[in-house]
C-alpha cells in the first residue's frame, strides 16, 4: 500500500512538473509580430516584439505601401503598386512643396507603370509566407478593413476613385469616384461609414458602406494622408501634411471642428488614436518626430524625435509601444509610451513605408 502511495505521489510531481514546464510555451500565444511594408525593395520585413529582432524578409512585388491585418490576425493584407516612384518635391521657404506642372505627386512619375503589379498581396503570418495577389483596381496605396474583415474599402491613386473589395470572394463591389489623387482610407468604429482622403484638393469623403453613397464632403488643407477615429466614432482626425495641421471632423454631422497646428517643421502623414481615445499621435514625415495631441483639448503634449521621415505608425497589441516605419533610414523606431521615447531601432531595409502589429495565433 505504501509502495502503491509512492507511486502515485511520485506521480501527481511528475504532472506537476511537467505542467510548468510547458506553461510557458502557452504563453507565447501573448506575443506578436511587427511587418513592415519596404517600398523599394517591393519586401515586408517581420519583427518579433517580444526582442524586437528581424525573423524574415517576405519579398511580396513592386511598391508595398499600406498594410493592414485582418480582425482575426490570420491574414495580413499589403497594397502592391506599379506605378513609378517620383523623389519628393523641393520645399519653398516655407516649407511648402514646389510642384512642377505636370508633376503634382510627390510619389507618382509620368513614366509608364506596369499595371500588372497592382494589386493586394496576402500574406499568411504564420508562416511568413506571400500566397497571392489579388487585382484590386489601378495603384492601391492605402485602405481599411470592415471591422467583421468581410470587406476592404481602399484608394486607388492614380484614377482618382476607391474600390471595395469583398474578402471571401476576391470580388470587386464598387467602384465610387472621388477627386484627385486618393490616398487614405478608415472606417467609422460602428462600421456604417467609411472615409476616403484625397491630397490635390484636400477633400476628405465620407461613403456610406452600404450604398456607397457619398454622404458628406469636407474640405481640409492639401495633402490629407490618413484618417483615424476616436473609439466612439464622433471625432476623426485627419492630417494636413503640406501646412502641417491636424483637422478635427464630426463624424456625425460630417463637418470640420477644429483646425491644430502642429511644431514648426512638421509634415503630418499617418495618424493614431490611443484605445482610451485620450491621445493622437502623427507621425511627420520630414519634420522627423512623432507629435502626441490630447483629444479632447487639442493641445499638443510632446514631440518624440524618431528616424529620418516617418510615415507608417502602429501600437503594440498590448499598447506598450508605438512602431514608427522611417523610409530615408531604413529602420523602425519602437517607441515606448509610457515615457514617450524611442528605445529601440530595427533595420528594415528598402525604404520602410507602412507598419502593422499581430497578435500570434492562439
Amino acid at each position: 500500500m505504501k509502495t502503491h502511495f509512492r507511486q502515485m505521489l511520485a506521480a501527481t510531481v511528475c504532472l506537476s512538473v511537467l505542467l510548468l514546464w510547458v506553461a510557458p510555451a502557452s504563453s507565447q500565444s501573448n506575443g506578436y509580430h511587427i511587418f513592415v511594408s519596404n517600398e523599394h525593395s517591393g519586401t515586408v520585413t517581420v519583427i518579433n516584439g517580444a526582442d524586437f529582432t528581424v525573423t524574415t524578409t517576405i519579398p511580396v512585388g513592386k511598391r508595398p505601401r499600406g498594410i493592414h491585418a485582418s480582425p482575426d490576425g490570420k491574414i495580413v493584407y499589403v497594397a502592391l503598386s506599379g506605378t513609378p516612384i517620383e523623389a519628393p518635391p523641393t520645399l519653398d521657404t516655407n516649407g511648402n512643396p514646389i510642384f512642377v506642372k505636370g508633376h503634382d505627386d510627390d510619389d507618382d512619375d509620368n513614366a509608364k507603370s506596369d499595371k500588372a503589379a497592382d494589386g493586394m498581396g496576402i500574406i499568411d503570418p504564420v508562416q511568413d509566407k506571400f500566397l497571392r495577389k489579388i487585382p484590386v483596381g489601378s495603384d492601391p496605396e492605402q485602405f481599411a478593413l470592415s471591422k467583421d474583415g468581410k470587406r476592404i474599402y481602399i484608394s486607388n491613386e492614380d484614377v482618382g476613385a476607391a474600390t471595395v473589395l469583398e474578402t471571401d470572394t476576391g470580388k470587386n463591389l464598387t467602384f465610387i469616384p472621388v477627386t484627385r489623387e486618393p490616398e487614405g482610407a478608415g472606417v467609422r468604429p460602428d462600421g456604417k461609414v467609411f472615409y476616403i482622403t484625397c491630397e490635390t484638393g484636400g477633400d476628405v469623403f465620407a461613403i456610406d458602406a452600404e450604398t456607397f453613397k457619398i454622404i458628406g464632403h469636407i474640405v481640409v488643407h492639401p495633402r490629407p494622408r490618413s484618417i483615424a477615429f476616436l473609439p466612439d466614432g464622433s471625432r476623426a482626425f485627419v492630417p494636413s501634411e503640406s501646412v502641417g495641421e491636424l483637422n478635427v471632423i464630426d463624424t456625425v454631422n460630417q463637418t470640420l471642428l477644429k483646425v491644430i497646428t502642429l511644431p514648426k517643421g512638421s509634415r503630418p502623414q499617418c495618424v493614431l488614436v490611443s484605445p482610451d481615445g485620450k491621445k493622437v499621435y502623427a507621425s511627420t514625415g520630414r519634420g522627423g518626430k512623432v507629435v502626441v495631441v490630447d483629444a479632447n483639448t487639442y493641445e499638443v503634449l510632446n514631440t518624440i524625435p524618431v528616424g529620418k521621415r516617418p510615415w507608417g505608425i502602429t501600437f503594440s497589441p498590448d499598447g506598450k509601444y508605438l512602431f514608427a516605419a522611417n523610409g530615408p533610414s531604413d529602420d523602425v523606431s519602437v517607441v515606448d509610451l509610457a515615457t514617450e521615447k524611442e528605445v529601440a531601432r530595427v533595420k528594415s531595409p528598402g525604404s520602410p513605408w507602412g507598419v502593422v502589429a499581430v497578435p500570434d495565433s492562439q
